[in-house]
């Protein structure tokens, strides 16, 4: 029996392609810090699906660890999450970002190359286009970043191409991913971030359960058709899906690619509150703020790649997305906690 080992495992994104994975036939096997994750995620997953999931607690940056992981386990392939990714965050504590995601990254394709595990699935991100010069934005776009989230996670796309350079019998996805939000459908599964949310969905569904007084929209002023931010929102059951077709790829393929997962829409911040507002039946009160550092105006994938090499494009509406946050946050009000 092999499997295909989850870094970060437990997470939000890393919970529903655990989901995916089981449901396509993969074992999986999830390594996890439980920094900002529950393995209560996976135990509902476990339910949902009704197989089992190997859930193991440590650290990508314990080398000995990881190499105990790969000693006790057929491995497959690595599905690589693990990482910290608040952009806010991210410019009040660079160094601890840049020894999480970088190093923490070296570490595991480290250990993999001596275990002749050469299949990786990377969590990358749009934060490596920066502040786009046009959108929709192609995966052959300059690339920069504005925070050391986004330098992070562009750092580590350089690490892996240089490493298929010297070792070309690597297989490697880089996929960008644009703004997940959502949750299955059944509810039992959803983003549970730690105290305040760094991202729109978890706090607009948190002001809608009557957790927070309100949403700050931070800034209005931006070349928008509102003023407010621009991204393009990605519902999380197709991005793990996503994720799917990328192992599935890669069954076939060395070598490096990079390619976008998102629905080459752009929505607003006050076109995800009124959506929220309408599909739910609920108001969110609001308030605008200064803008926050690092952020840009306007960000949305071209996704034409996915489809091509993949055979995946996003298949969620914008009131699937909106639906399915609240059944989860209504569900489940404290999160895991509940």
């Amino acid at each position: 029996m092999s499997y295909i080992l989850l870094t970060g495992g437990a997470g939000y994104i890393g919970s529903h392609t655990a989901l995916e994975l089981l449901n396509a036939g993969y074992q999986v096997l999830s390594f996890d810090n439980f920094s900002n994750s529950s393995d209560m995620a996976l135990k509902r997953v476990e339910q949902l699906t009704g197989k089992q999931i190997v859930s193991l607690s440590g650290d990508i940056r314990d080398e000995t660890a990881l190499r105990q992981l790969f000693t006790d386990y057929n491995i497959s392939a690595v599905v690589h999450f693990a990482g910290l990714k608040a952009v806010g965050e991210s410019t009040q504590i660079p160094l601890h970002y840049y020894d999480n995601n970088v190093a923490g990254t070296v570490t595991l394709c480290r250990v993999m190359r001596e275990f002749n595990i050469k299949t990786l699935v990377f969590s990358s991100s749009a934060t490596v286009y920066g502040d786009a010069k046009k959108v929709p934005i192609p995966e052959t776009a300059e690339r920069s970043a504005t925070n050391p989230y986004g330098q992070s996670k562009l750092m580590i796309e350089h690490i892996l191409e240089d490493l298929v350079c010297a070792e070309p019998d690597w297989g490697i996805t880089l996929l960008r991913y644009f703004n997940p939000v959502g949750s299955h459908d059944s509810g039992q599964i959803g983003e549970d971030p730690n105290g305040i949310p760094n991202n729109l969905m978890p706090f607009i569904s948190q002001v809608a359960v009557g957790k927070r007084d309100e949403l700050s929209v931070f800034g209005d002023d931006y070349a928008t058709h509102d003023g407010t931010g621009v991204r393009d929102y990605i519902h999380v059951v197709d991005l793990a899906r996503g994720h799917v077709k990328a192992l599935q790829y890669l069954e076939k393929h060395r070598g490096i690619e990079a390619i976008n997962l998102g629905t080459g829409t752009g929505y607003s911040v006050l076109d995800m509150v009124n959506a929220f507002s309408r599909v739910n039946n609920i108001a969110v009160p609001y308030q605008i703020a200064p803008r926050r550092a690092g952020d840009i105006a306007v960000c949305f994938a071209e996704p034409t790649k996915a489809k091509t090499l993949l055979g995946w494009q996003a298949e969620k509406t914008l009131d699937d997305m909106v639906r399915d946050s609240w059944r989860w946050q209504s569900a489940n009000p404290n999160g895991y906690n509940n």
